[in-house]
């Protein structure tokens, strides 16, 4: 090993030393600019990737997991108020941003309205106000109808602004076709 190179790496070696080991705090999440009371999101100060602010983002989010428990929130679906609030706050501006949810499986429950959820569970539908948020800033939220016949779903149990497909797979193959990007997780 030459001088240089021994220099080199014990100049590598105490550069990571002395960075810190994480980007951010832990308690540094926050919910907002787009969606005040849920998506928090953490900033990442210095970015190696930058984020791309003159693009259209148009994504698809696919979700079929729901929690056991009938009284928790449906983390995958507050994944796209994480999704709005982080890329506002990254300098995209929220015309560039068209959301799709559909949803199928598990978490079709999801979907009913806190009247219906509650006459099924016996508690208030934990998501009633996330799918209210996200249907205000513009998001589509799609159930898959054979979800909907499968777990005897009433079109009038559906939450407001819930739009019925023929199936998730017809949902996800349309919202591709006109250019949204699937995001499955």
């Amino acid at each position: 090993m030459t001088l240089k190179e021994l220099a080199c790496g014990c100049a590598a070696v105490l550069v990571l030393a002395t960075a810190p080991l994480t980007l951010v705090e832990a308690d540094s999440a926050s919910t907002g600019p787009v969606i005040d009371k849920f998506g928090p999101v953490y900033d990442v100060p210095r970015p190696g990737y930058v984020t791309p602010v003159d693009l259209p983002y148009r994504a698809v989010f696919d979700v079929a997991p729901s929690p056991e428990a009938a009284d928790q929130l449906n983390p995958r679906i507050e994944s796209l108020a994480r999704f709005l609030n982080m890329h506002v706050r990254a300098g995209v501006k929220t015309e560039q941003i068209k959301l799709a949810l559909v949803v199928h499986g598990a978490a079709g429950k999801d979907m009913l309205s806190s009247t219906a959820y509650k006459t099924r569970f016996g508690v208030e539908n934990p998501n009633a106000a996330l799918l209210a948020a996200l249907k205000a800033n513009g998001v589509r939220i799609i159930l898959c109808g054979q979800t909907a016949a499968h777990r005897g779903f009433d079109l009038g149990e559906l939450a407001p602004g819930v739009e019925l497909a023929l199936s998730a797979m017809t949902a996800l193959v349309a919202l591709q076709s006109d250019g949204y990007r699937l995001i499955s997780f």
